[in-house]
């Protein structure tokens, strides 16, 4: 694997998990990809959420001093602008299974290269509240027998109360802002400690 056997706790410092790296490592690939494919549901949605998240992974590697992992931020921030050109609503052209979910893997794959894997919940925010809500869902029904959301996820919801799918994806996009700048305050607060 990479060698690796403790993850950074921010205000804590580093957490032996010895051979448990390799399924946390696993974990994290497997719930970035679902939880970016489940995010690519809206015209500009998961192109705009995974470009404030490739951003500041970008700073974190930067400072870091591994400018190869912010040189590859770099190039896929580029990518996505220039698909965000044509995706935001209306879109001309999608992003699909493939595309989401490498897009998620690589973040997962950064996270974990950067030692950030604790912050990358609030770097990829929405695709971690999509998630949960799908989770929460399929609880609810299995053991309820009941739904809690309309349609899941969450942003299925926001479309069935009748939100525009722009404002969706704008308001999703703001509160991304704010939990990527929590998470790089968090960080370099902890870096400088």
């Amino acid at each position: 694997m990479l060698g690796w056997k403790e993850l950074h706790i921010p205000f804590y410092g580093g957490l032996d998990v010895g051979w448990a790296y390799f399924p946390i490592f696993m974990f994290i690939m497997i719930a970035s990809a679902f939880s970016a494919n489940e995010t690519d549901g809206l015209d500009g949605l998961l192109g705009g959420v995974s470009l404030f998240a490739y951003g500041a992974l970008i700073v974190v590697a930067f400072a870091l001093g591994r400018y190869d992992l912010a040189m590859m931020g770099a190039a896929i921030v580029g990518a996505l602008l220039a698909f965000l050109w044509f995706n935001i609503h209306p879109a001309k052209f999608f992003m699909g299974d493939t595309g989401s979910m490498s897009l998620g893997v690589t973040l997962g794959v950064m996270a974990m290269l950067t030692n950030t894997v604790v912050l990358l919940p609030l770097f990829f925010i929405i695709p971690v509240i999509e998630s949960i809500s799908v989770i929460i869902q399929r609880i609810s029904k299995k053991v309820w027998k009941r739904k809690i959301f309309l349609s899941t996820p969450i942003h299925h919801h926001f479309e069935a109360i009748g939100w525009p799918e722009s404002q969706i994806t704008m308001r999703f996009w703001i509160i991304s802002v704010v939990a990527v700048a929590f998470g790089l305050a968090i960080f370099f607060v902890d870096k400088f400690l």
